[in-house]
Order: C-alpha cells, then sequence, then structure tokens
C-alpha cells in the first residue's frame, strides 16, 4: 500500500499521564489516566477517547459511502463509538472493546443492517480491528 496520507503524532511526557501533539499541532492534549484504571481522571483526554473519536467518525465516514454506492440516501445519521480497555487474562496486560452505534433514522431495519455490513467492509478501522480486538456493530432506525 502507498499511503495518500500519514498523520503524525508524538507523546510525550509519562504516557497515558502525559501530552499528545499532532505534527501540524491541531493535536495538542493533556492525557490523563481514568480513576477507572487507577488514575486521576478529570479534565484531559486519554487513549481510549481518542480512538473512539476516530473511529466513529472513520466507521461513519465508511456508513455514508457505503450508502451512496447502493443508491439509498443517508441525510442524517451518527455513530458512537464505545472502547472499552480491561484485563487480559492470557499476558497480564490489557485489551481493548468496541461498541459501534449507528443511527440512520431515515431507513428500514434491513436497509441499516446492510448499509452497516458494507460499511465494515470499508472502514478502515474495522479492517485493522478484524480478528484483533472484539467489535460489536449494531443499526438503529
Amino acid at each position: 500500500m502507498t499511503p495518500l496520507y500519514t498523520a503524525e503524532a508524538v507523546s510525550t511526557g509519562q504516557g497515558r499521564d502525559g501530552e499528545v501533539r499532532s505534527s501540524d499541532g491541531v493535536i495538542n492534549e493533556q492525557l490523563a489516566t481514568p480513576t477507572e484504571l487507577g488514575g486521576p481522571g478529570g479534565a484531559a483526554t486519554n487513549p481510549e477517547q481518542l480512538f473512539a473519536a476516530g473511529y466513529s467518525a472513520c466507521f461513519h465516514s465508511a456508513v455514508r459511502a457505503a450508502a451512496a454506492r447502493s443508491g439509498t440516501p443517508v441525510r442524517r445519521s451518527e455513530v458512537t463509538a464505545k472502547v472499552g480497555i480491561g484485563a487480559d487474562e492470557s499476558d497480564g496486560g490489557f485489551r481493548l472493546s468496541v461498541d459501534l452505534e449507528v443511527r440512520i433514522p431515515e431507513l428500514t431495519q434491513p436497509q441499516a443492517n446492510e448499509i452497516v455490513e458494507a460499511a465494515q467492509q470499508l472502514c478502515p478501522y474495522s479492517k485493522a480491528t478484524r480478528g484483533n480486538i472484539d467489535v460489536s456493530v449494531s443499526a438503529v432506525v
């Protein structure tokens, strides 16, 4: 694959309790480990929130593309991504999980299901996570 675009970000400080910046300066965020993971939490973001934001936006684009390819007009839609992190019993580390909820209120349930299935094949985040982490996707009309 020849990349059409490459995003670059650097993490400094203490990892989950450090900072992240994109090379263009658009992202410049303080990080804090959530209280649920034993950290201070607070007004700073964390890697799971950033992943959820990226996955939801990418999958939403894939939904819109899949709808256009199928000839099904979609004027209103939204994608909510919930990224979970928990203990991985196999190695003592951690694992991620993702729940995607796709809302396409103007379609029938079968139409929404078809578009979401097609989006799963188009979305690069879905391709990257397939077989690596648990991802559940639901279509809601």
